[in-house]
């Protein structure tokens, strides 16, 4: 399977909703995740990122504003021992109190199926990367519906056992805009990881729809240290 350049296939749609990428810096010593949201009313564009603790949550930019918080305010990264979690709702919750309790990821995310917002049934789409002891790996999911039926699930992980340097995998909820929205569809997508954390961050902003973009959390964790620097990129500033 080909790698694809990150920045061509982030912009390929005016719409992928929200998105996951997780793999291994350019130089081969660190591990990369990238989390970004996307909306297209005024309730899903009043957010921003905030740091909470070794994470991040969503907030409302203008609290007078925020008319629904289910859906759209939740912590999308959480940090349990060498694991760091990230996905696009409460489910990081899940799976972090399911892998505290001695659960696999896989495992935790049984008690959830995707987002109860018909007709659009969006994905939960999800992460963990496991650094230790100067190794990594990562598993990525999706929960979706069958096809838009409310009542059967989808259920699918990937795991990574031996990433290379300057590759990586993305996920993202939706194939592009469209009423409803159409689902993400196949295995997450095998993405160059160019840069430093800086360029990184810039370019896959930058290659997001102006228009609907909202927020981007990039992470660079040294693999044998576990030392992280991150990036936040709000578009309500």
């Amino acid at each position: 399977m080909n790698y694809v350049n990150l920045k061509e296939e982030a912009g390929r749609t005016s719409y992928p909703g929200r998105g996951i990428v997780i793999g291994v810096s350019e130089d081969g010593s660190k591990a990369v995740t990238a989390y970004f949201i996307m909306g297209r009313s005024e309730n899903s564009r009043n957010r921003v990122f905030v740091e909470d603790g070794e994470g991040i949550r969503t907030q409302a930019y203008d609290p007078a504003k925020l008319k629904d918080p289910s859906l759209i305010i939740y912590a999308p990264v959480r940090v349990l021992g060498e694991n760091t979690i990230v996905t696009n709702g409460d489910q990081t919750d899940t799976i972090y109190d399911g892998m505290k309790a001695g659960k696999t990821f896989e495992e935790s995310l049984r008690e959830r199926r995707f987002e109860p917002d018909g007709p659009n049934y969006t994905p939960r789409i999800s992460g963990v990367l496991h650094i230790s002891g100067g190794s990594f790996d990562y598993q990525m999911s999706i929960l979706k519906s069958d096809n838009g039926d409310p009542e059967s699930d989808n259920r699918y992980t990937f795991m990574y056992t031996t990433p290379k340097a300057g590759r990586g995998h993305f996920i993202h909820t939706y194939m592009g805009d469209g009423d409803p929205l159409p689902s993400f569809e196949g295995e997450p997508t095998p993405v160059t990881i160019k840069g430093d954390i800086d360029s990184f961050a810039k370019e896959l902003w930058d290659a997001l729809d102006a228009d609907n973009k909202v927020s981007l959390f990039v992470r660079f964790a040294d693999i044998a240290t576990g030392k992280y620097e991150t990036r936040i990129i709000n578009k309500n500033v």
